[in-house]
């Protein structure tokens, strides 16, 4: 296979030392299938979590893979970017029908489908909630439909969704990104939405638990950033937008997709609804607190005669592109955009 760059010499030695054990390269057959725990490796391999966690951290070291800690469990992905590209190389020359790797599949697999049948359960219980919500407004194909229009076909490095829930809008967004990361804090939906990604095949988006106030990204990272029915659950929406605008790159685009101001109370006591809503002047003003210019936005209401319901509202924000010039820096500010969606 081609690889995506250029390795060093030292680099492409230290990731050959890494994978030269028969453990780890076991390992490196199992995360080609999607990302595994180390507990589900040290079920699926039969030996001690210390010694997996040996292997484990001498893989990353070595580039081959990503570790990262979702509460007590540390999840585990080959990595991206050329090391990963030589993980994914050696696996491809391995003979996976040697038996050792089809038991290895097997006990993989087992693992896999206990752990989506815990998370169908827990789809499945809260499932009547959601419906109760979704009826409360125009349906969830006429809103997918906007958002694809909104974000339109550029493609993106990396996408984010922030509070991915079901990890829909990843499977929404997934023909034009090269990386998505989803983030949640409620790990239930977490181990629904990885299921479901790797269900579907996406081995390009994974999901992550993480704090939506404090992303554990570097500034400037994404090309585009989702945020889809989260703010409302949040007591301070203008900070998750600022710490969104921080991770967003020049020129990066951010989709906010919530409700308009609405009355209905009792999204406050029975499902956890902090805000009833959003209006355009509080949204354009968290949006340009956080260095964002509002390009368009869009409202999606309820059919007539269905009093009471809710209001959709969809905002397209961008962050200022800034190009460098060989006589100094100049800002480019993308200018806002009259016309809505």
């Amino acid at each position: 296979m081609a690889l995506s760059g250029e390795l060093e010499i030292e680099e492409a030695v230290a990731g050959l030392k890494a994978a030269a054990d028969p453990t780890r390269l076991r390992i490196l057959l199992l995360l080609a299938q999607g990302e595994l725990n180390v507990k589900d490796l040290t079920n699926i391999l039969g030996q001690s979590q210390p010694r997996i966690s040996r292997h484990v951290k001498l893989l990353g070291e070595g580039g081959l893979i990503e570790r990262v800690r979702e509460g007590s469990w540390v999840f585990c992905r080959l990595a991206d970017g050329p090391r990963g590209d030589l993980a994914r190389a050696l696996v491809q020359s391995v003979d996976t029908s040697d038996p050792v790797y089809v038991r290895d599949r097997q006990r993989a697999d087992a693992i896999k489908a206990e752990r989506e049948s815990v998370a169908q359960a827990y789809f499945r219980t809260h499932a009547a909630d959601w419906d109760r919500i979704r009826a409360l407004h125009v349906s969830e194909a006429e809103v997918e439909a906007v958002m694809r229009d909104a974000l339109g076909g550029e493609r993106a490095e990396l996408l984010l969704d922030l509070g991915t829930g079901t990890g829909r809008t990843l499977e929404l967004f997934s023909d034009i990104y090269d990386r998505g990361v989803g983030i949640d804090l409620n790990q239930s939906m977490l181990a629904y939405a990885r299921a479901k990604l790797l269900r579907e095949g996406l081995e390009h988006a994974q999901v992550r638990h993480g704090d939506i106030y404090n992303l554990s990204f570097a500034d400037g990272v994404a090309d585009a950033i989702v945020m889809h029915q989260v703010l409302h659950f949040l007591s301070d929406p203008g900070r998750a937008i600022r710490e969104a605008a921080r991770v967003l790159a020049p020129g990066g685009r951010l989709l906010i997709v919530d409700f308009a101001p609405h009355q209905l109370e009792f999204l406050r006591d029975e499902f956890a609804h902090e805000r009833l809503g959003f209006s355009p002047a509080q949204m354009g003003q968290w949006l340009a607190e956080a260095g964002l210019s509002l390009v368009q936005s869009r409202d999606l209401a309820p059919p007539a005669g269905r009093e009471g319901k809710l209001t959709v509202s969809l905002w397209l924000a961008t962050r200022p592109a800034v190009r460098q010039r060989s006589l100094g820096i100049r800002s480019e500010s993308r200018q806002p955009v009259e016309s809505s969606l």
